[in-house]
This record gives structure tokens, C-alpha cells and sequence, in this order.
């Protein structure tokens, strides 16, 4: 029999993915999640907006219940303000995971906006599983723009900063 929090926690995974229904069946328990999709939002890409999940248990006694949670913001990537401008770089996610500015909660982000980096600079951290992630600059140059907020979830090759590149 599956446990409170981990039926939360498969919501999480599940609200994290991309996958729209998930069936999982052991034991006389069955467990559905299925996404509604409501007006997708439209940017280069065509993007879905996720409603809250809904997931239904039934149990062996075929009582069912209802599991609603709530549902983070979209990691919709923010608009560049800075366009058009020459040698611009995007340092893009090598990964799906939590965009974080700085190693901790009360330390200083490794980057601002103006930041001198070289190649090999740490500029944020992806996390993934529970596994930080360093990710470097991969190019000199000045932070020209932030394009994700601290805490946002970021996609595969979401682009996270742009750099001018020297």
C-alpha cells in the first residue's frame, strides 16, 4: 500500500514531467494521474500550461479518493530584453532541473548582470534528483542578462544566460 507522501511525491515527479497520464497498478491498488490541459500558451515554441493534477486511488475495498495539489508556475523562459545585439552567447541548461543563482540560501549569487566570466566560471547550479550540478560559463565574456529566476524549474537546453562574448 502506498504511503501519503509517496503518492505526493509521485504528483511532484509527474507534475514535473512531461508525461500527461501515469497508471501504476500493484496489489489490488491502482493509481491514475492524468494532467488537463487548459489554453496553451504561445511563445517560439508552443507550450502546454498544466491545470492541478488530478489522481484517483482505488483501493482493494474499491473505495476511491480524490488527490488534488497544487501546481508550480510553468518554467515558461522569461523574454530577453537585450535583442539584436552582436556576439550575444546563450549558456543553456545541460539538464531538466531547479535553476539556482547561488551554492546556498544565504550566500551570494555566483553571477550578476555586468559579471566578467571566463570558461570555466561557475555561473549557477541545476539541480537534478537531488544532485547540485555546476554548470559553467563555456565562454569569456559580461553577463548581459539573467533569463530565469532562482528557484524556477529549467528544461534541456533552455537558454539561462546570455553572455557577450569577447
Amino acid at each position: 500500500m502506498l504511503k501519503v507522501q509517496e503518492i505526493r511525491e509521485l504528483i511532484r515527479l509527474v507534475d514535473q514531467s512531461s508525461i500527461n497520464e501515469f497508471d501504476y497498478e500493484y496489489d489490488g491498488l491502482k493509481l491514475v494521474m492524468k494532467k488537463a490541459v487548459k489554453n496553451p500558451i504561445v511563445n517560439e515554441v508552443q507550450q502546454v500550461v498544466p491545470q492541478e493534477p488530478i489522481v484517483t486511488v482505488a483501493q482493494p475495498n474499491n473505495v476511491q479518493q480524490e488527490v488534488k495539489q497544487q501546481v508550480a508556475e510553468p518554467a515558461v523562459p522569461l523574454e530577453p530584453t537585450v535583442k539584436n545585439e552582436e556576439n550575444l552567447h546563450p549558456i543553456t541548461s545541460p539538464m531538466v532541473g531547479t535553476f539556482y543563482q547561488a551554492p546556498s540560501p544565504d550566500a551570494n549569487p555566483y553571477v550578476t548582470v555586468g559579471a566578467k566570466v571566463a570558461k570555466d566560471t561557475i555561473v549557477c547550479i541545476v539541480e537534478a534528483m537531488k544532485l547540485f550540478n555546476e554548470i559553467e560559463a563555456d565562454v569569456n565574456g559580461e553577463i548581459v542578462e539573467i533569463l530565469v529566476k532562482d528557484g524556477q524549474l529549467v528544461e534541456y537546453g533552455q537558454p539561462l544566460f546570455l553572455v557577450k562574448a569577447e
